[in-house]
This record gives structure tokens, sequence and C-alpha cells, in this order.
């Protein structure tokens, strides 16, 4: 291959997989998005019991079906619904209308019920089996298709693991916890010799080298400018000061420049036995990463929405172990201040024996897909046919509610 025809994106693409332990050496350029609002989506690994998480005290099966699990009180929302305590540092969002919540949702994935292809079909987004080969690309990289003149930073898939939510073909960033590039002066000069005969190589590597720096320099600068400490104390109050919460702050600080897209997933909620231990640790962790971008991010927030969504739900009834099995009917999060919160969507079909899905789970009323298309309509202005036509094939969500300001 002549190196006229070697540009720099496709030399930090196919460098990747050997210096993969730095950032700045993923495939990037930099580039204004055609729009100005963000869209986080967190994917919540292991089916999250959304009846925990959002309780139906006022369905008078609630109680009768999970006798440990509906004890104690939630935080009021709406008069039906209850908030889990472990969720109280988002309450306050709640009462601003910048959180909101969608119950009794899924993906059209049924009854097989298992974490790894419901996990591939939520981040396909479409409604084939994705574990025959119908489909390997993500919904959010089919949006990205749509958008001309992107470059990889306008997205970036956050974390250690793969997602086929960003995967496609239209470019996007990745970046991975833990992983930053230090490198002496010496070392520096060393990259600028090894390249001197080649200049459009050469550049390639300089221009990664100085954006890693710019990254630091960015963070140092971010956390000088914290006069009320707030940020601080979060991260000092955060289980652990974990992945979650560096994941959480690179995603801040791509969405404060011109990232408009962030990706990442949270584990912890396949929730067996002792749910009541178990499922307070996730929650936790999810209102941490979501106060953290709220204060990260300042006025940007209210530019910014938020989607947490997970492969399925869980059981009504809880198990022997106090806690609940793979389900189907589930829960989606929303927040951010460009989204319509401090109400509970979707139709709320009932939890008699008879109104459940094969008579043990929450039945599905609307496609968490819905939502997505709506999120993406209203904050890209990605029109209704492209979205049920390429980006959700198939997905009629002409019912669903209008969640963006």
């Amino acid at each position: 291959m002549s190196k006229l025809l070697m540009t720099r994106r496709r030399f930090l693409a196919t460098t990747g997989c050997s210096v993969a332990a730095a950032p700045a050496m993923t495939p990037m350029a930099f580039a204004s998005a055609p729009w100005d609002t963000r869209l986080v989506v967190l994917i919540l690994r292991g089916g999250m019991d959304g009846l925990d998480v959002v309780r139906p005290i006022g369905d008078p099966a609630f109680a009768e079906a999970r006798p440990t699990l509906a004890a104690g009180d939630g935080l009021p929302l709406d008069g039906f619904y209850t908030l889990h305590p472990a969720l109280a540092p988002l309450h306050p969002l709640w009462e601003a209308g910048e959180l909101g919540f969608a119950h009794a949702v899924s993906t059209p994935y049924r009854d097989k019920r298992s974490h790894f292809d419901g996990q591939d079909l939520l981040e396909a987004g479409t409604g084939f089996d994705v574990t025959t080969g119908a489909t390997r690309d993500g919904w959010l990289n089919r949006m990205l298709q749509h958008v001309p003149g992107l470059e990889a930073d306008t997205a970036y898939a956050i974390g250690r693991e793969d997602l086929l939510m960003l995967a496609g073909a239209a470019p996007v960033a990745n970046w991975t916890p833990g992983t930053r590039l230090d490198l002496s002066p010496q070392a520096r000069r060393l990259f600028e010799m090894i390249y001197e005969e080649h200049p459009v190589y050469q550049a390639a590597v300089l221009e990664a080298l100085d954006l890693t720096e710019d990254i630091a320099a960015a963070e140092a600068a971010a956390s000088a400018e914290d006069d009320d400490g707030a940020m601080a104390a979060m991260m000092a109050e955060a289980s652990g000061n974990g992945a979650h919460m560096e994941m959480a702050e690179f995603a801040v600080e791509r969405l404060r420049g011109d990232t408009r897209i962030a990706a990442f997933s949270l584990g912890g909620w396949d929730t067996h036995g002792k749910q009541a231990t178990s499922l307070p640790k996730a929650l936790r962790q999810l209102s941490d990463v979501i106060n953290v971008m709220r204060i990260g991010l300042g006025p940007l927030w209210g530019k910014t929405g938020v989607l947490a969504m997970t492969e399925f739900g869980r059981t009504v009834r809880e198990n022997g172990s106090h806690g609940t099995d793979h389900g189907t009917g589930g829960l989606m999060l929303t927040a951010g201040g460009a989204l319509r919160g401090g109400k509970v969507y979707g139709r709320w079909p009932g939890l008699d024996e008879a109104a459940l899905y094969d008579r043990r789970d929450l039945m599905p009323t609307e496609d968490v897909r819905a939502y997505a298309a709506r999120a993406m309509e209203g904050l890209f202005g990605i029109s209704g046919n492209v979205l049920s036509g390429k980006v959700f094939p198939g997905l009629d969500f002409s019912q669903a509610p209008r969640i963006v300001l």
C-alpha cells in the first residue's frame, strides 16, 4: 500500500491491536456533530429486577408475590409506584423532572431467558435472532450510518468488553478504563525517529500522543475548577471508586467536547439469591454514574439524555433464596435535563396470575426500542422512516410517548 493512501485514521485503526492499551490509539478524529445534544446509553447486564427498583405497591398482587422483597418503605413517586431506597440520591432528579422510568418493557426476545442472547438482541436492536448471524451490527451504529460527515470521536464505546450496540460500519472510538499512555520525552523522541522517513505515519503517532496529553490536562483542569467540591465528594463516597466511576468520568470528559454519544455497561444485576443485599450495590453504582454525569456536565446536562436498559426483567414471584429468576417484562430508566422525567411511562398490565407472561413474568406492554427511537428522534432529529426502516427494522413506535423536551 502506498504511504499516500495510508491516511491517519486508517493508520490508527490498523495499529490499534499493538497499542490497544492507550486510549489515544483508538481510531478517532475530531469533528463536530450536526447537533449539540448528547445521548448516554447504559447497558445493565444481568437482568435488572424492575419490580424491585420501581415498586408497583398500588397493585394488590405485588405484596403477595414478594413477601420479603416487597417489605419496607420506598421513596414516593406517583402514588402507585415507589422507588427503591438505594436510588435515594436520584430522587431529587425525579422531583426536578429529570428522572423517569418506563415499566413493562422488553425487546422481542422471549422464552429462552439467556443472558447472552438477550443482551445481543438488546444491542442489535432487531427482531432477528442474532445468534443465527442475521445481523452483527448495533442500533446506535446504524443510526450513525445515516448522519453524514461524522468522525470516530462523535461516539464512544467505553469499557473492557465489546459493545455490539456501537459495532458496524460507522466510525466509533473506544476507551478502556485504567489504560493511560505515559511516555517519557525519550520515548516520544524514539517514535519521531522511527517514523522520520514516513511523515504521514509520524503525524498520526504524534497526534495520538498529543491527544493523550490533552486528556490528562483536561482532567487536571476539571479537578482544579471543582470549587464546591461536589465531584470530589461524589468520588469519595462512591462504591469502591471502581471502573464504573472511571467510565463515567471519561464519558463526561468526552461529552464536554466533540463527543455526542457515549455507551458503556454496568454489571451486577443477576439477583437469583439474597436480592435485598445484592441489588442495592448495583443501584448505588448506577446512582453514582448518573450523578457524576449530572455534576460533571454542568450546563450540558440540560442537553443530555441518559437511557439505562437491561436485557430482560425477572420473575414476579420471589424464589426460595429470596431472589428472583430470569423473566421477561422489565424496566428502563431515563435521566437528563433533555428528557421528560417525573413520570413512570408504560401501560401497567397487572400482576394477577392470568395477566402474567407464561403465568410467571411481568407481561411486556411496550417495546423498549420504541423509547430509544423516540430519544434519537427528539435529540438528533433522526426521521421516523430511518428509525423504523434502518435503525430498528420493522419497529412501529408511533404510539410510544415523546420523551424528549
